[in-house]
């Protein structure tokens, strides 16, 4: 359904993406985060639902180009961590946020995993964001706290996740409720990875399901 396009950062570079387009005008944009398997056909998949739903949607290629096969943890590692994890926020994200804002239309930002992280990050740095869904991913503090998330916020986290900890979890929507922003924190008897299908150790249908559909009424309730 969808197709790679190229759009510009804040800083006039060029970056590439997988959009794909619903069938109304004007439609509200969602930018969607990758796994740290980089820009599987598993998240073009989850573009191109959202599509489907009525929204526009843009996944950033933040390796350029390079896929991770599921097995290779050591790879996906090495590519995590060569990542400039606010550069790509600032630079990347943030000009997906702005392409997709072209129409006027609000935008909202997703992630998973890597991109849950990412997620929390630019709900915090990215001033043209509307609202987002994170998915069992927590970055550390010194990069966003609770408290500085300034848009609606909803997280979806598994309770057997041995690196988005539910101590971790339990800790970051207590600073929320500290700090008093709005937000949705919903927890599932799953594992890390449990919306990716192509992950069968992983994925768990039922959460997955009740995930997605949380996560389309709030996209109904705050970009419409």
């Amino acid at each position: 359904m969808g197709t790679k396009i190229a759009f510009a950062r804040p800083d006039g570079k060029e970056t590439t993406g997988y959009l794909a387009k619903p069938g109304r005008a004007n439609a509200p944009g969602i930018v969607v985060i990758q796994e740290w398997w980089g820009l599987q056909d598993q998240i073009k998949g989850i573009c191109d639902r959202f599509a489907l739903a009525g929204y526009e949607a843009l996944a950033p290629d933040l390796y350029s180009g390079v896929v991770v096969p599921y097995h290779d943890h050591e790879a996906a590692g090495r590519e995590m961590n060569s990542l400039n994890f606010m550069d790509a926020a600032d630079q990347i994200v943030r000009g997906a946020v702005q392409y997709l804002k072209r129409n006027g239309a609000k935008a909202g930002l997703t992630g998973f995993c890597l991109g849950g992280a990412l997620t929390v990050i630019g709900s915090a740095r990215i001033p043209e964001l509307d609202a987002a869904v994170c998915f069992y991913g927590i970055p550390p503090e010194a990069a966003a706290k609770p408290a500085d998330i300034k848009v609606p916020f909803q997280g979806h986290f598994a309770n057997t996740d041995d690196w988005c900890t539910p101590a971790v979890v339990d800790a970051f929507e207590k600073g929320l409720r500290a700090a008093g922003k709005q937000d949705e924190i919903f927890r599932y008897d799953a594992q890390h990875g449990f919306v990716n299908e192509q992950r069968v150790s992983a994925h768990d249908r039922p959460s997955a399901e009740l995930a997605w559909s949380r996560t389309l009424e709030f996209w109904k309730k705050h970009l419409g």
